[in-house]
C-alpha cells in the first residue's frame, strides 16, 4: 500500500503542474485534478479511502502507472471525484441535473441565493460560481485527467494488456461525456485530448461540429478498446454485478446519443437497437427498480459514498420533509408545467412524483430517489438506463419515416408506464409523442429537457411563454466563465453576455 500511496500522490502533484508553473489560464481548471481521496480499491487489506495531502512545488516526471491497481486507481478517482464534488455529474444542487431543470420548465426555485435564481431567471452572470467551477471547470479537470490516464497508459508497461485495453476504453470515454456535456451548455468549446499545458492554455473554441466530430471518433475507438478485451468480453464490468463502470454498451448508447443530437438518424438507430438487443444484460425495469443499484434498466450508474449518511444527492436535495427552503439545498419544486404534462393514467406521476403538505400548500418535488438519508446502499445515480434508448430509437425511425417501428418504441415505454398504444401515425405526430414521452420519462434527469428543448429548435417558443418577461433567445447557451476569458485571449463570449 505505502507504494500505491505513493503513486496516486503523485498522480495528483502531476495534475498541478500548471499551478506549480503559474500557468492559470483557460482552461485553467484542468491543473486542479486528481485530488484522489475517492479510492474504491477490492484489493485485500487496501484503505477504501485516501486521503491526498496538498502538493509542494517540485518537478514532476510523466505519469507512469506501475501495476494494474494503480492504474485502475486513477481512473476510479475520476468517478469518485465526479459525485465528491458539487458539479456537473454529481446531482447535487449545481449540477447539470438540477441546474439544467432550473434553466428549462421542470422546477421551480424557492431559494434566496444568487447561483440557483441566476439559473431559474434564465440571466445568468458569467461571473456566476457554478458557471466556473461546477460546470466548465470541472468538465475539464475530467478531461485533463482521462488524458492523463491515456498518456500514462501509452508509456507504462506494469500494466497488464487486458487492463490497458479496459481503462482506455474508459478514458475515451470519460472525455468524450465531459465534452458532450460542455458543446451543449456552452456551445463552440476547446476540444483538449493532452496533458500538455503550453497547447491547452491557448486554445480557442473549436466549432460544435467539429467538437462533436471528435467526440464521436473517442466513442468510437472507446468500443474498439472494448472490444479487444479477452475472456470476459463486451460485458466485463457487470460479473460482479455492479453496473458502475463504462463499458462497450455505455459508449455505445451515448453515441447513439450524439448521433441523435448531430441529426445522423440511420447511426443512431443502430447504435440504439444494438444497445436494446442486449437483452441477457438489459430490460426495462419496474418503476419503482429503474433507480435502485444495478437495476436491469441501468447503462451506466455512478456509485456514490453512503459513508456521507444519504444514498444520492438526488435523493438528498430533491425530497422534501417541509417547505422548501430558501438557501440551495431542498429549496426547489416541481413546475405546474411539468406536472400538467403527464396524461391520466400515467403510473410514472404517482411512482417518480411525491409531495409534502405544509400549511395548506402542496409542494410536489422528484422521487425517481426515494432514500433522503440512510447508509443502506439501495440506490446508485443513474447516468444512461435504457429507456432512453427507446426514446432514441423511436425518435430516428420517426425521422426517417418508420411510422410502425417508431409506435412500436414508444409504446415499450408507454406500456412500463400503464399507458394504451400511442395514437400518433405519421412522422410529425410521431416526433410530438416522442417528445412527451421524453418530457414525462427522463424529468429532472441530467438536463435532458433543457438539451431537448435546444437542439429541437422549440427553446423560444416554450420558454418565453414560461419565462417571460425575462427570456432572450441567446439565454439557450450559458456564459463561457469570466475568469477563463481574461485568462485565455482566445476564447470568445457568447452572444447576449457582457
Amino acid at each position: 500500500m505505502k507504494q500505491l500511496d505513493q503513486q496516486i500522490l503523485f498522480l495528483y502533484r502531476l495534475s498541478n503542474r500548471g499551478r506549480e508553473e503559474k500557468c492559470y489560464t483557460a482552461p485553467r481548471m484542468f491543473f486542479f485534478l486528481f485530488s484522489f481521496s475517492l479510492f474504491l480499491f477490492a484489493t485485500p487489506g487496501c484503505k477504501k479511502f485516501i486521503d491526498v495531502p496538498l502538493p509542494g512545488t517540485e518537478t514532476y516526471e510523466p505519469v507512469i502507472f506501475t501495476s494494474d491497481i494503480t492504474a485502475r486507481a486513477a481512473v476510479t478517482g475520476i468517478y469518485g471525484k465526479m459525485l465528491s464534488q458539487n458539479g456537473l455529474f454529481s446531482g447535487n444542487t449545481r449540477s447539470l441535473t438540477v441546474l439544467g431543470a432550473l434553466s428549462a420548465d421542470e422546477l421551480e426555485s424557492y431559494s434566496t441565493e444568487a447561483i440557483p435564481r441566476e439559473f431559474y431567471g434564465n440571466a445568468i452572470s458569467p461571473a456566476n460560481a457554478a458557471i466556473e467551477t461546477a460546470l466548465w471547470n470541472e468538465a475539464y479537470q475530467h478531461i485533463y485527467a482521462a488524458n492523463a490516464v491515456l498518456e500514462g497508459l501509452e508509456r507504462s508497461n506494469g500494466v497488464t494488456p487486458a487492463t490497458k485495453v479496459q481503462l482506455q476504453g474508459e478514458a475515451l470515454f470519460i472525455r468524450a461525456l465531459c465534452h458532450f456535456c460542455l458543446v451543449n451548455l456552452f456551445g463552440n468549446v476547446p476540444y483538449l485530448t493532452t496533458t500538455n499545458y503550453k497547447e491547452n492554455i491557448v486554445q480557442a473554441r473549436m466549432p460544435g461540429e467539429k467538437v462533436y466530430q471528435q467526440l464521436i471518433q473517442d466513442l468510437q475507438a472507446s468500443q474498439a478498446r472494448f472490444d479487444e478485451l479477452p475472456g470476459l468480453g463486451q460485458n466485463y464490468v457487470y460479473v460482479t454485478g455492479e453496473r458502475v463502470r463504462p463499458n462497450r454498451w455505455a459508449a455505445a448508447a451515448l453515441l447513439a446519443r450524439a448521433y441523435l443530437y448531430t441529426g445522423r438518424w440511420e447511426q443512431a438507430e443502430a447504435l440504439a437497437s444494438a444497445v436494446i438487443s442486449q437483452t441477457n444484460t438489459y430490460s426495462l425495469d419496474s418503476l419503482s427498480g429503474v433507480f435502485l443499484k444495478n437495476s436491469r434498466e441501468a447503462i451506466w450508474q455512478l456509485e456514490p459514498n453512503n459513508a456521507e449518511g444519504f444514498n444520492t444527492w438526488e435523493g438528498k436535495n430533491f425530497i422534501l420533509g417541509t417547505a422548501p427552503g430558501s438557501g440551495e439545498n431542498n429549496s426547489t419544486v416541481l413546475s405546474g408545467h411539468l406536472l400538467q404534462a403527464f396524461e391520466n393514467g400515467d403510473q410514472r406521476r404517482a411512482a417518480w412524483v411525491d409531495s409534502v403538505i405544509v400549511d395548506n400548500t402542496v409542494y410536489y418535488f422528484p422521487a425517481k430517489y426515494k432514500v433522503q438519508t440512510g447508509v443502506e446502499q439501495k440506490e446508485y445515480s443513474m447516468v444512461l438506463r435504457l429507456a432512453e434508448q427507446y426514446l432514441v430509437r423511436a425518435e430516428a425511425r420517426a425521422r426517417m419515416g418508420d411510422v410502425s417501428g417508431a409506435r412500436a418504441d414508444i409504446d415499450s415505454v408507454r406500456r412500463r408506464a400503464g399507458l394504451s398504444s400511442t395514437t400518433a401515425g405519421n412522422p410529425t405526430a410521431l416526433l410530438a409523442a416522442i417528445a412527451q414521452e421524453r418530457r414525462v420519462e427522463l424529468f429532472t434527469e441530467w438536463g435532458h429537457r433543457w438539451l431537448d428543448l435546444k437542439r429541437t429548435g422549440t427553446a423560444n417558443a416554450v420558454l418565453s411563454m414560461v419565462k417571460s418577461p425575462g427570456w432572450q433567445p441567446a439565454d439557450t447557451l450559458y456564459p463561457i466563465p469570466q475568469r477563463e476569458l481574461s485568462l485565455n485571449k482566445n476564447l470568445t463570449q457568447n452572444p447576449g453576455y457582457h
